[in-house]
């Protein structure tokens, strides 16, 4: 689960979880702690990714094949398992960001926001 947020805003964001680690992905090959520590970071600290929630969504992302794994150090020097974008995964993305756009110009329109 997405905390810091109130529940409402972090039911629609629990769902994307799969999308904001896939684009953190993008940037390079990352293990569980630095991929929390980036949505949070690019978010502005909005986001606060809990653990119970970002290991499993690896775990899915990996079973589906949108993102592969291996194991290798961390920058402190401890045994762990980085995860990698994989082509699947990039397509995943672009069809995700698409969809999350669409929803969110849909929410736009019925608030009354002029559309861009």
């Amino acid at each position: 689960m997405i905390s810091k947020r109130p529940p409402e805003a972090g039911d629609v964001l629990q769902g994307t979880l799969d999308m904001l680690i896939l684009r953190t992905l993008i940037l390079g090959p990352a293990h569980g702690h630095t991929i929390a520590q980036t949505i949070e970071s690019t978010s502005e600290n909005a986001l606060d990714v809990e653990q119970g929630s970002l290991y499993p969504a690896l775990h899915r992302l990996e079973d589906r094949g949108w993102v592969s794994s291996e194991w290798g150090v961390s920058e402190n020097n401890r045994k762990a398992k980085f995860y990698r974008l994989t082509n699947r995964g990039r397509k995943e993305l672009n069809a995700a960001t698409d969809r999350w756009r669409k929803m969110t110009r849909a929410i736009g329109l019925i608030l009354g926001e002029l559309p861009e």
